[in-house]
């Protein structure tokens, strides 16, 4: 078996290699596309996968990078992006050695290339339930974004693990031609770890739309606290506003307005509204 890592989808060993094999070219321009979506094609000689893996999780930030297979009887072609840093989604491959058959190692990839998506929604996880508390304790438009911030990386999450799904399922349907019999059970392994990833992108969804009904619900609380206090204190000022307003006619036939303590006498008047109202609103439990 022989294996050919490529780093660059451009360097001309990639062409080499097509024309030796009998790569098919449209192949071999999605290897120099920025664009395609994660699939699996088969030909009568080899399998051909576009895979997406998460390349790193920092500060919730999450990168994909692409790995191109070209999986023949006897041989095995990986071409990465150059962006890629590190080989740690191959490593498993490469510790089985050269004496391991292609679909074989084709295997250890994509399982490699699953469990790099638990990492990813782990965190997501622990992320929502921080947010959660948050939106409890103090809701702002700080995690509002955060908020945005973690349903737009859910849905990409999602967009690519159902190109995973449908790209195993595709390799449980292989004639058997590439493909060792013995290995289905492997790759049907693989298949039930891309449901439950699903799965539980769908549970973190619904957590996620969940904390934003919290988010919106004390945000209308806040609102009506403050509405109230703002309610209460016009009320309360009500009865000294309409004496003062009444008395700032200056109607003539107004009772104290020729007394000597009229001032008094009015602002006693407004202090025992005032009074009144309290006491009406405290007996009504309004307060």
């Amino acid at each position: 078996m022989s294996w050919y890592a490529v780093d660059d989808p451009n360097d001309p060993q990639l062409d080499e290699l097509a024309s030796r094999f009998q790569l098919h070219p449209l192949h071999i321009e999605d290897c120099r596309s920025n664009n395609e979506r994660l699939k699996a094609e088969g030909t009568d000689h080899y399998l051909f996968l576009i895979l997406k893996y998460i390349q790193s999780v920092q500060d919730g930030d999450i990168g994909f990078a692409n790995v191109f297979l070209f999986v023949g009887r006897d041989f095995l072609v990986t071409v990465r992006d150059p962006s890629c840093v590190g080989n740690e989604i191959l490593q498993r491959a490469l510790k089985a050695g050269p004496e391991e058959k292609p679909s074989k190692l084709l295997y250890l990839i994509i399982d490699s290339i699953v469990d790099s998506y638990f990492v990813s929604i782990d965190h997501s996880d622990d992320r929502i339930d921080e947010l959660q508390d948050s939106v409890l304790d103090n809701p702002s438009p700080e995690i509002l974004e955060n908020l945005f911030d973690q349903k737009r990386k859910l849905i990409e999450l999602r967009r690519v693990l159902v190109n995973l799904r449908d790209a195993c399922m595709s390799l449980q349907r292989e004639s058997g031609s590439i493909l060792q019999p013995e290995l289905y059970p492997f790759f049907r392994d693989v298949y039930d770890h891309s449901l439950r990833l699903l799965d539980m992108v769908e549970t973190l969804r619904d957590l996620l739309n969940n904390t934003f009904d919290v988010y919106l619900s004390s945000v209308a609380n806040r609102t009506n606290q403050v509405m109230k206090v703002l309610t209460v204190l016009s009320t309360v000022a009500l009865p000294a506003l309409v004496i003062s307003g009444i008395y700032g006619m200056n109607l003539k036939g107004l009772p104290f307005l020729e007394s000597d303590h009229g001032t008094e006498i009015v602002v006693g008047a407004m202090v025992a509204s005032t009074g009144m109202v309290l006491w009406m609103l405290k007996r009504f439990g309004w307060l």
